[in-house]
């Protein structure tokens, strides 16, 4: 699943929860630092996509008389150009191996930042905020059709999009994720 800005808070929690109730990782200073250092990563990743998507969509769309006059499919072409791009920026859009990376690259800025301790290898402490990630990943979806069930069975009609719809969700959305342990 392509992760928005506005989740990576929630992910950095859930690792951070994680990594505090695994028994073989020491928290040196709380899950406050965890959860920051594992925002800030996951935030500059979907960015980091976000803007390879818009170098895409701006080539596609610079060509896009030359799409039309070729008929060629505008949404695959926007795949393939975005693909390139993300190869020779060295960015992972395969979601296992991008999640891998960054799992690696969480755990060593908790290493550097002195916020984590253990005496296991590597790998075990790095699968546990890949599974982390990843359960976020999969329970996002079955949260958000949850959610959308719940506000369509209002007695009262509540207009998608509106700011009483986005309130309401963000609101049921962390009930969810408290319900699911990622809070």
């Amino acid at each position: 699943m392509k992760f928005k800005v506005s989740h990576a808070p929630y992910i950095g929690n859930k690792i951070a929860i994680d990594l505090a109730n695994c028994n073989f990782v020491s928290l040196l200073h709380g899950l406050d630092g965890i959860v920051k250092v594992a925002s800030e990563l996951l935030t500059k990743n979907i960015q980091e996509e976000l803007k390879i998507e818009e170098k895409a969509r701006e080539i596609v769309e610079e060509n896009s008389e030359e799409i039309e006059f070729m008929q060629a499919d505008e949404h695959q072409l926007f795949w393939k150009v975005k693909r390139h791009i993300a190869q020779e920026s060295d960015f992972e859009l395969n979601f296992e191996d991008r999640y891998n990376k960054l799992s690696h690259n969480i755990m060593q800025e908790l290493l550097d930042e002195d916020l984590i301790d253990f005496s296991v290898s590597e790998v075990m402490v790095k699968n546990i905020i890949f599974k982390a990630i990843n359960s976020y990943s999969k329970a996002y979806s079955e949260i958000e059709d949850s959610i959308y069930d719940k506000i369509s069975n209002y007695k009262r009609k509540i207009v998608f999009g509106s700011e009483e719809f986005d309130l309401i969700f963000d609101k049921l959305y962390e009930e969810e994720l408290k319900k699911k342990g990622f809070l």
